[in-house]
């Protein structure tokens, strides 16, 4: 790519001085050199003060990359909208963004005759204005987590029946999908995991702008985001990363010229670029310019200079690549300059309502769609309209990616078209409630009732198969497994349903759970942190402790002694369920000690438990690729989960699938598995976790990310393999997800494992952090499927 440097200009920048001449032109050299390739950060943020000739150069190669990631998205030309309505849940907060002026205290709502959040009955009459003009998407804004500040909000919670906010956002959700197909797009503000997946099933998207990394501008009094909690970089970066683990589309950005300074835009941008590059899901990424607004703390501050801001748009797109989607909200721009924005790369105007003000920035009105239509013409470009969720991700949900909740999916693909832009002859209506529609802000499921086997409603090699398996399923070959592995469909749901009655007969009705906490060894806490942490799970009504991982190599043997008596003097009564197979090796070699020596000191110092983890796929060419080499072999892992057996330590069993193993290995891997619990009896539990790209150590060229199917139809299968001799599956819900944990205890599972408390002593302390289950998320999940919930040790004995 060449573009002409011609009549450079000396960079300007109220706030930073312009590097060297000599510094800007090697970064626009290196640039052109690099063929619009992203630049490391020290030449990103020189390049962020071009401005003249400057800026022309880097547009040019911004938008040579934008063209490029165009094209091969199959939409050439083409720059998105989506058409929207624009739904002010509540305009009270817990923050105090210096600079916001959406939010407002309950004084002035009281005076201007507004209830702290809207009514259904008006959420509802919005919807339906929109709806009838064409939107597609209801964008719900609000505060953050208004009712932790405001007594009148929780009130008004208190009075209407909900437990928070987020769960009258889920509940309007549902109510705005189920009386006019409004697909919402949900930007609450913070959500935890949790959140997160409560909502998923009424949210095809959801969004939160990280604005920036900079912690000063969050804990230095007078800057723009001091005294407002949710605006800790950390936890927004934590809210981004927990949406790609849920497989959530999700919309961020920055907000620059809030006093920032460019090393800071940078950093904003490249973090964003790792979460993407960690979990897949950054649909796009706005670059959004402070504008000043009246009444507020910084209404004084001066807007983003147009300039400057075009610069940060192109800088973003070339550290970003050409796959990223860039939004730049075009009614905070002139429109006289909006073709600026074009030209540095951007190929997405976000949301634009017919109907609706922009409530975050009412002073600035959204241009009407046939006028933007005709500036991004003059630009070269077609405007089409998008839904919610962008097209790649309708596009592998089709393919039975996991982007869109299962029950959602359905109602969101048919206003796609085949590309999975929006349709233009599709027809919003009213979608009658069912049992697979929403109650209390969740979908719900009635799940399959109870029934004996056999009853196939089919007659093909699959469903002989299935009846085999429930006549006498020891008579079945590998072959017939690795079969039933691929079933789908109506097969599937046969399996499934077949799976589910064993379930029934071996374990009851109940779906179990363990209140527990996980720390992670590897963190070398000191051993009075240890006690703390212990005693504060038997504070909050934990049974167990689970630790993993290798301490310090400086702790010696010691490491793993001393934190189980540390845990047992935090908690006598704790059941101490700890170090993996790899972890007994480790002890072992550090204390000199022949393995059955070391596992009767662990047991002396308090290990009760261990657990099965590091099984991955008990075949060594598998386990290469997915370490490195870096694992014990499999008959290793064999050896040494035998001796914990053998030395009176009960263990988990694993298997981790969805990557680069075949349904062979599958079959093969549970078959050793039922060989060592012939043998010892050892196994307290199966638990089945999907592969996930984002915890592998290592790159694995040519792995696939399992898709729901696949996890069904492994838990069925294992069910029906193992029935007899491990009678416990286990639902991994960290990997699968609520839903897809609920999916596979409706077809063979009967446990969801340990809720993980963070507690609030040292929430980090665990591997998993910021992942909690709540026992009400527990009851829920197996009420919608008809089922009871009994909470149970490590070793399912019933609690209380």
């Amino acid at each position: 790519m060449s573009v002409p440097l011609t009549l450079r200009m000396p960079s300007q920048s109220a706030d930073q001085p312009a590097p060297d001449r000599p510094v800007l032109d090697a970064a626009l050299d290196r640039l052109e050199d690099s063929g619009g390739t992203a630049p490391d950060r020290a030449d990103a943020e020189v390049l962020l003060h071009a401005r003249g000739a400057d800026l022309d150069f880097l547009l040019a190669v911004a938008g040579t990359v934008r063209d490029a990631g165009l094209a091969d998205a199959g939409r050439p030309g083409v720059i998105t909208y989506s058409r929207k309505v624009f739904v002010p849940l509540t305009h009270l907060c817990q923050d105090r963004c210096h600079y916001c002026i959406f939010v407002q205290t309950p004084g002035k709502l009281a005076k201007a005759g507004i209830s702290p959040y809207m009514s259904a009955e008006e959420v509802l009459e919005v919807a339906r204005q929109g709806a009838a003009l064409g939107c597609k998407e209801a964008l719900l804004t609000l505060g953050d987590r208004p009712e932790n500040r405001w007594p009148v909000a929780r009130q008004w919670l208190d009075d209407h029946g909900y437990a928070s906010t987020l769960d009258y956002v889920g509940d309007m959700a549902r109510l705005i999908l189920d009386e006019t197909g409004l697909l919402p797009h949900l930007n609450p503000g913070v959500m935890s995991w949790a959140e997160l997946q409560r909502l998923k099933p009424v949210g095809p998207s959801m969004g939160m702008m990280l604005e920036t990394t900079s912690s000063r501008l969050w804990t230095e009094k007078g800057e723009a985001h001091f005294g407002s909690p949710d605006k800790d970089p950390a936890l927004r970066l934590r809210v981004i990363d927990d949406a790609g683990r849920s497989r959530i589309p999700f919309t961020t950005g920055v907000l620059l010229g809030i006093g920032e300074n460019y090393a800071e835009r940078v950093d904003s941008i490249l973090a964003l670029r790792d979460a993407h590059a960690k979990h897949g899901h950054v649909q796009e990424v706005i670059v959004q310019n402070f504008r000043a607004k009246s009444a507020t703390a910084m209404m004084g501050a001066e807007d983003l200079e147009t300039q400057e801001y075009a610069a940060a748009v192109a800088v973003t797109r070339v550290l970003l690549g050409p796959g990223m989607r860039l939004q730049a909200p075009p009614n905070l721009t002139d429109a006289a300059e909006l073709q600026l924005l074009v030209r540095a790369g951007i190929d997405d105007w976000g949301g634009v309502s017919p109907l609706t003000p922009d409530h975050v920035n009412p002073e600035r009105p959204w241009p009407h769609i046939e006028d933007l239509a005709r500036l991004t013409a003059e630009g070269g470009y077609t405007l089409r309209e998008r839904l919610t969720a962008h097209p790649h991700y309708l596009r592998e949900a089709r393919d039975g990616a996991e982007w869109l909740d299962d029950r959602l999916r359905d109602r969101v693909l048919a206003l796609a078209d085949d590309y999975g832009l929006a349709r233009h002859d599709a027809l919003l209506g009213a979608f009658p409630s069912s049992p697979a529609s929403l109650s209390a802000g969740y979908l719900r499921s009635s799940g399959p009732e109870p029934r004996k086997y056999p009853a196939l409603n089919g007659a093909g090699r699959l469903a002989r198969l299935i009846g085999d398996v429930a006549g006498d399923p020891g008579g079945v070959d590998d072959a017939a497994w690795v079969e039933l592995l691929g079933a789908d469909g109506g097969d599937l749901e046969e399996l499934a349903a077949l799976a589910d009655q064993v379930r029934r007969e071996r374990t009851g009705d109940a779906v179990t759970y363990a209140v527990n906490r996980n720390i992670d060894a590897s963190l070398g806490l000191a051993p009075e942190q240890v006690t703390e942490l212990a005693a504060e799970a038997v504070s909050l009504a934990a049974t167990e402790v689970c630790a993993q991982g290798v301490p310090p190599a400086a702790s010696g043997p010691e490491g793993y002694l001393a934190l189980a008596r540390a845990v047992k003097q935090g908690g006598p009564g704790l059941h101490l369920h700890a170090f993996r197979p790899a972890e007994l090796a480790d002890g072992a070699a550090r204390a000199g000690l022949p393995l059955a020596d070391w596992l009767a000191e662990l047991r002396e110092a308090g290990v009760d438990t261990v657990p099965g983890t590091g099984a991955r796929i008990l075949d060594d060419r598998v386990r290469d690729l997915l370490t490195g080499k870096t694992d014990i072999p499999a008959e290793r892992w064999v050896e040494l989960v035998t001796a914990a057996h053998t030395a009176g330590l009960r263990s988990t069993a694993t298997i981790v699938y969805g990557h680069v193993e075949s349904a062979g290995d599958q079959v093969q891997h549970l078959r050793t598995l039922a060989r060592v619990q012939d043998a010892t009896g050892g196994f307290t539990e199966l638990i089945p976790m999907p592969w996930l790209p984002s915890e592998s150590p290592v790159p694995v060229p040519g792995a696939r990310v399992a898709t729901l199917r696949e996890s069904r139809a492994l838990h069925a299968v294992a069910r029906l393999m193992l029935a007899g001799r491990i009678d416990h599956v286990q639902a991994a819900w960290t990997k699968l997800g609520m839903r897809g944990a609920q999916r596979v205890l409706a077809g063979g599972a009967d446990d969801l494992g340990g809720v993980l408390l963070d507690g609030v002593l040292d929430p980090d302390a665990g591997p998993e952090q910021g992942r909690e289950l709540t026992v009400a998320d527990v009851t829920r999940l197996a009420a919608e499927l008809g089922r009871p919930v009994r909470q149970r040790t490590t070793t399912y004995e019933p609690v209380g």
